[in-house]
């Protein structure tokens, strides 16, 4: 049968042609402000054990103080344990995400959705602030739902085509990403933590301490700093910088860098994300999560 009158082909062909358009639901690459959109500021570095109790507030004395002949980051470990079970207590949150990524050797530009979160079952409602030329754009996922694809639209000419489902993990809607949607938040951001700790405490090489005073807009945060100073296989980073909120006791921005390449050069950022005004939410529903609520603009061709 000739190809022009194949349905299926011609109707993988237009998802294709939408999912590219749309850019891999991703900003990457575009030409955009260059700064980051929130204010950030942090004093000297002090010991773990030399913290007060002001210092640490609710991430307390007790799981930050360094035990006798122990590895730098556990301390870090106690702190993300402890910290990842308060988190799966929460029903959900919302916040604006603050994005940016080193892709295929290229460092991007900042990128900017309104998210919200569920925990049980995992759902995530994304709608792109910015750059210009995402604006609008929404995805939705639900884990174990819709056979595991997302529901997303662009807008514009790209809108042109609907609504689209695919995989998170599709190579298209991967383009221009570090991770899928499915691993998006705070509880997936702390359990990789703790599981690159895991690894790296087997390791010598590895200094940790804590920035005193440190604030994400006017959210007082302590910064765990964590330094692999000689680059070795096993480490996926050189610098990794997590601020956690006092308040919240809940990690709202996280950045890595990588070794410096030249004598002259600074350490070259791999990624960065920040949780702007993090708000729990108990009363996040079905509905907050549905491509029919009348409040999205997901709609079918």
């Amino acid at each position: 049968m000739n190809w022009i009158f194949d349905r299926h082909r011609v109707r993988s062909l237009a998802f294709m042609f939408a999912v590219i358009c749309l850019g891999g639901f991703s900003a990457h690459g575009q030409n955009y402000q260059q700064q980051p959109p929130y204010r950030m500021a942090q004093r000297e570095a002090v010991a773990a054990n030399a913290l007060g109790k002001t210092a640490i507030s609710r991430t307390s004395q007790e799981i930050l103080n360094r035990r006798p002949n122990e590895h730098p980051l556990m301390p870090t470990l106690r702190w993300a344990q402890t910290g990842l079970k308060s988190i799966e207590q929460l029903h959900g949150y919302t916040a604006r995400v603050v994005k940016r990524e080193r892709i295929n050797g290229k460092v991007g530009n900042y990128e900017y959705m309104y998210v919200k979160i569920r925990h049980r079952p995992f759902s995530v409602y994304m709608y792109f602030l910015g750059p210009a030329n995402v604006k609008g754009q929404e995805v939705i996922y639900i884990k174990g739902a819709n056979d595991g694809k997302m529901w997303a639209h662009g807008t514009g000419f790209r809108g042109m085509f609907g609504t689209v489902q695919i995989k998170p993990t599709n190579a298209l809607a991967m383009r221009g990403q570090r991770y899928p949607i499915s691993e998006l938040g705070v509880q997936n951001l702390v359990q990789r933590l703790l599981e690159v700790g895991e690894k790296d405490r087997k390791y010598g090489e590895c200094e940790v301490s804590f920035l005193e005073g440190a604030k994400i807009e006017d959210r007082p945060c302590i910064c765990i700093q964590v330094v692999h100073p000689v680059p070795r296989r096993n480490f996926l980073f050189h610098i990794a910088r997590i601020y956690v909120d006092d308040e919240l006791n809940i990690p709202i921005r996280y950045a890595a860098y990588d070794w410096v390449k030249d004598k002259d050069g600074k350490p070259e950022l791999i990624e960065e994300y920040t949780y702007l005004d993090f708000a729990p939410n108990d009363k996040l529903s079905d509905a907050d999560f549905d491509y029919r609520n009348p409040n999205y603009n997901f709609i079918s061709k």
